[in-house]
């Protein structure tokens, strides 16, 4: 649902800015580091919202790839701390047995002997 309004409302926005750009379509001077050239302003309007289009969209990358980093690296964490919880299992019960086996074997000496005369 919040994917739907989100497509909604890029179309009107995209629909705003073409209405505007179609609206101005004066030629403007356009001052370059290196000179000036006169443009369309519809050209500039697009060219500014493409550009900014694509500096939030980098910067949309940029962010998707850390968290991905980040979910790889907690992934890897999880694995290693389950075989170590396993490993703890497995010797515990290693243990247990051990301690159980012991007190199987446990000589019968609290037992008093009869003594023989």
């Amino acid at each position: 649902m919040k994917r739907q309004w989100s497509l909604v409302f890029a179309i009107i926005f995209a629909l705003i800015i073409a209405v505007f750009a179609v609206i101005n379509v004066d030629a403007v001077k356009v001052d370059y580091l290196f000179g000036t050239a006169e443009w369309p302003l519809i050209l500039v309007i697009l060219g500014s919202v493409f550009m900014g289009g694509f500096l939030v969209a980098s910067a949309g990358v940029v962010r998707i790839m850390a968290i991905q980093r980040k979910w790889k690296q907690a992934e890897k964490e999880n694995v290693k701390l389950k075989e170590e919880l396993e490993k703890g299992k497995e010797d515990n019960v290693s243990v247990e047995s051990k301690q159980s086996t012991l007190l199987d074997e446990t000589p019968k000496d609290d037992v008093p002997m009869e003594k023989k005369e």
